[in-house]
């Protein structure tokens, strides 16, 4: 929607593509700030029900913008509070079923919006060239509620909020009843002696910075594709291809994490996500280059989805992981701003146009990946050990 917004509503606004962008980057600290809070306090039927009610309201008033700050409001912060409140809770639920192949699940579980990414570009293409973006917008909402009601009657915590539980170790979790009925405090929630832990610390740092990363080819493929002369078709085929990727990818990732470490697993995939922005996307000038870099860049980026939850497990005490998996989250919001610093550096950089983007994309996976390496080391003083 961005490249149509540049090109047919915008297009007569100054630096629209930036200030356009900051509509995601709003939608996406959204996603990182509002779930950690929420779903670590509540139970996951209720924030799943907020989230549902919130995203549909952000979609249906955002098929009236008629002015990029509204699509802050509606797409940015309603329709990003909701899906962070349906993301973080649904994510919470796979580690208390699965005590084997939690990788796995998680992957499946993940892959999910890999599968949208691969749909909706081309019903949200069609909707627009037929109906508009409002109608857009309004019919899009309205899927979303068809969804997210099934969603709430499925999905069912094993161990509720309101009590709790003692854990001995990953393969027997033992339930016990707490006597009263409370939700945790704020200060519960987030014990900030995690960050004492160095090893959690390198973990936050390189994470944050692949992720940064990861949002630059999503928000600007399609209108790079138009820069060099492909079709809007095109480029909806293009993101279409990097999104059923990442959906594999994901579950590909906790698989093979399940094999070789999970750890080892998301380092693999970080460098090999930085590598081919920049030995393929740096010189993709035609479609078939491009498809190339989305086929191998859609397959390897989200690692990290599918892999932060057991890895975060896998550096902390179980006493620790929830505010670890929390804190983790919330700094995740740090990330969503790359597209506008990307964009920022962009407008102020003599160069080819675009090269910013798929530099900064290469380079932020690399040392994320740098860092994750200097991880390992420490946890297990070698290169080769499954971690």
């Amino acid at each position: 929607m961005q490249e149509y917004f540049e090109r047919k509503v915008f297009y007569d606004v100054p630096n629209a593509q930036l200030q356009l962008s900051f509509a995601g980057t709003i939608m996406e600290l959204m996603v990182d700030l509002m779930g950690p809070i929420i779903a670590a306090r509540y139970g996951v039927r209720s924030v799943l029900m907020l989230g549902s009610f919130l995203g549909v309201l952000g979609l249906e008033l955002a098929g009236f913008t008629t002015k990029i700050w509204h699509l802050y409001l509606t797409q940015g912060i309603l329709f990003g509070s909701g899906a962070s409140f349906i993301y973080v809770a649904a994510m919470s639920v796979p580690v208390q079923w699965f005590s084997r192949r939690r990788g796995m699940s998680l992957g499946i579980v993940s892959s999910g919006s890999g599968f949208g990414g691969l749909v909706l570009p081309f019903v949200m293409t069609g909707l627009n060239n037929k109906l508009g973006a409002a109608w857009t917008y309004r019919i899009m909402g309205f899927i979303c509620l068809a969804l997210n009601v099934v969603t709430c009657v499925l999905v069912k915590e094993k161990y509720p909020r309101h009590k709790k539980y003692k854990t001995s170790d990953s393969k027997n979790e033992e339930k016990q009843q707490d006597s009263q009925t409370r939700h945790p405090t704020l200060q519960e929630t987030f014990n900030f002696s995690v960050l004492k832990d160095i090893n959690y610390l390198l973990w936050v740092v390189g994470s944050v910075i692949a992720l940064m990363g990861f949002f630059i080819p999503f928000f600007f493929i399609p209108s790079y594709a138009r820069y060099i002369g492909l079709s809007s078709a095109d480029g909806t085929a293009i993101v279409a291809v990097m999104s059923a990727g990442n959906c594999v990818g994901r579950i590909a990732s906790g698989y093979i994490g399940d094999c070789i470490g999970r750890l080892n697993a998301n380092i693999l995939f970080t460098m090999i996500s930085g590598l081919s922005s920049l030995v393929i996307w740096t010189f993709a000038y035609s479609y078939g280059t491009l498809m190339a870099f989305a086929a191998v860049f859609g397959l390897v980026c989200s690692s990290y989805v599918a892999l932060l939850s057991p890895i975060t497990a896998k550096i902390l005490d179980i006493e620790k992981f929830p505010t670890g998996l929390s804190i983790l989250l919330l700094s995740n919001m740090i990330s969503v701003f790359s597209p506008t610093i990307a964009s920022a550096i962009e407008s102020r950089v003599v160069s080819e146009p675009y090269l910013v983007y798929k530099i900064f994309c290469g380079v932020t996976y690399i040392v994320g990946g740098l860092f994750l390496i200097v991880l390992k080391i420490r946890m297990t003083h070698s290169l080769i050990v499954k971690i």
